[in-house]
């Protein structure tokens, strides 16, 4: 059984070849045994806290020294480190090869191999991360943008703690007023106390709901915009797809049908990841294998975030395109999943002389009983314009002005929805316990339940099971 007072380790660097890699170790031991590996004029159980020493790295090999590489060890003592025990850093020459003797020397010496996401959970063990920091961590290696980027770092620097800390202590406040008051009625009044904690509720369960409010924006930042290009058949999907990804990925000629299967492919414009999604072009076909193709098509366009519905200018909308336009608007006629997802019209070829203008599209949407918010904008995949003003069509559809100009940027997953949704179902209680005129005592029933809710998120109430899922999903070395 592997025990949190093991010193373990793990290559902290990538897997491939690099200048330099780096062997991490944490707990107890990690000073002893890279002291017993070290060669250099300096021992490493002599050097201070962020000392570092040049020399060479060895291993007893019958009875004789074997050289495993020349290293800059560099020590860090507890408390003051990421994982709150003594840490040493080997770094080593890049090589895979070089590393993993390394590591087999450190472990022969008696560090065990760190599970994933093991320094980071004995950092939040230790106590010198939350939860929600643990995950930004995370989220931070995993950033394919820039917004995921500044945002998993917001939250890192325990943004969103400060934030769920202080709603927690406002509730504990009141929590604790109500329970003295019904021990010591003479210290503490309870006369008009409803009146005093309505307008608190209301506070609160607004700044919850604009937690839950970005969970989605999250979603889409640390995920990426799904996003299905469709149309007919030589509209320009493949064309358009190149020109965001900004290389010839996807085969573009003369003929129709060209692309017979969805081709998925990320690119991120204007700071937003995209995750492009070709299609077969929508139309009336016999051949069998388009048709499957087609099926996908619009598959792709009802399970997306965004849909760039791709229209050649150059001719007349055709009854394929018409088409597509009512079943978009059914689909949000009925309320279907899809009908959520926006809708930006590209109207291609516009270096071409064209016969479709802007007014007379929107007129064909207005027709069609559109009512998904949508963009309708001209663009030329073959020179490119208009690319920049698709970057900010997608800015405005999906992340609020407000929410670019805040440091309020925070990459809230499902775990914290779930939190939140039940902090403010506690507090739901607690305002329908007000309504009904109840004892001031039901009060803190429910007021600790949303104080437990919200504590889930930072990991002040949390099972161990659910901690060791969540570090489970780390790589290996963080």
């Amino acid at each position: 059984m592997n025990s949190e007072n093991d010193t373990i380790c793990a290559i902290a660097t990538g897997t491939g070849s690099a200048g330099i890699g780096i062997v991490r170790l944490s707990g107890p031991e990690s000073v002893a045994i890279a002291d017993g590996l070290f060669r250099g004029k300096r021992r490493i159980r002599d050097l201070k806290s962020y000392t570092a020493a040049y020399g060479q790295l060895v291993r007893q090999t019958e009875g004789k020294e074997e050289l495993l590489d020349e290293v800059v060890v560099l020590v860090m003592r507890a408390p003051h480190t990421y994982t709150t025990e003594d840490v040493v850093e080997l770094s080593c020459h890049g090589g895979p090869l070089v590393l993993k003797r390394v590591l087999s020397a450190v472990m022969q010496a008696g560090a065990r191999m760190a599970e994933p996401g093991e320094f980071t959970k004995r950092a939040f063990l230790g106590g010198r991360i939350d939860l929600s920091e643990a995950e930004a961590v995370m989220d931070v290696i995993a950033s394919g943008n820039e917004r995921a980027l500044d945002a998993s770092l917001q939250q890192l620097r325990g943004g969103l703690s400060k934030e769920i800390s202080g709603l927690r202590e406002k509730i504990l406040y009141e929590t604790a007023y109500i329970e003295s008051a019904l021990d010591d009625p003479e210290n503490y009044s309870l006369e008009n106390y409803p009146e005093h904690l309505r307008p608190l509720l209301s506070d609160w369960n607004d700044r919850i709901g604009k937690f839950l409010s970005s969970v989605n924006e999250g979603r889409l930042m640390r995920e990426g915009i799904r996003t299905a290009i469709v149309g007919r058949p030589n509209a320009g999907k493949s064309s358009i797809l190149n020109l965001l990804l900004g290389e010839e990925r996807a085969i573009v000629t003369e003929i129709e049908g060209t692309t017979r299967d969805t081709l998925e492919e990320s690119a991120v414009i204007g700071g937003v990841q995209l995750v492009l999604v070709d299609t077969a072009g929508i139309r009336e076909t016999g051949d069998v294998v388009e048709q499957i193709g087609v099926k996908r098509a619009r598959e792709a366009a009802d399970t997306a975030d965004l849909i760039l519905l791709v229209v050649d200018a150059a001719k007349a909308l055709s009854t394929e395109e018409e088409q597509l336009l009512y079943d978009l608007a059914e689909q949000d006629r009925l309320g279907e999943t899809g009908g959520n997802a926006p809708l930006i019209l590209l109207l291609n070829k516009n270096d071409l002389d064209t016969v479709i203008t802007k007014e007379e599209t929107e007129k064909a949407l207005e027709n069609a009983g559109i009512r998904r918010e949508y963009r309708i904008l001209e663009i030329s995949a073959a020179t490119g314009n208009g690319k920049t003003e698709l970057a900010e069509a997608v800015q405005s559809l999906f992340f609020s002005g407000k929410l670019e100009d805040s440091q309020e940027r925070y990459l809230l997953n499902s775990r914290h929805e779930e939190a939140l949704s039940e902090a403010r179902a506690a507090l739901g209680r607690v305002r329908e316990s007000l309504d009904a005129g109840v004892g001031e005592d039901f009060y803190t029933i429910d007021l600790m339940a949303a104080y437990e809710a919200l504590g889930k998120i930072i990991g002040e109430t949390l099972e161990d099971d659910l901690a060791d899922k969540i570090f489970r999903e780390f790589c290996m070395g963080k």
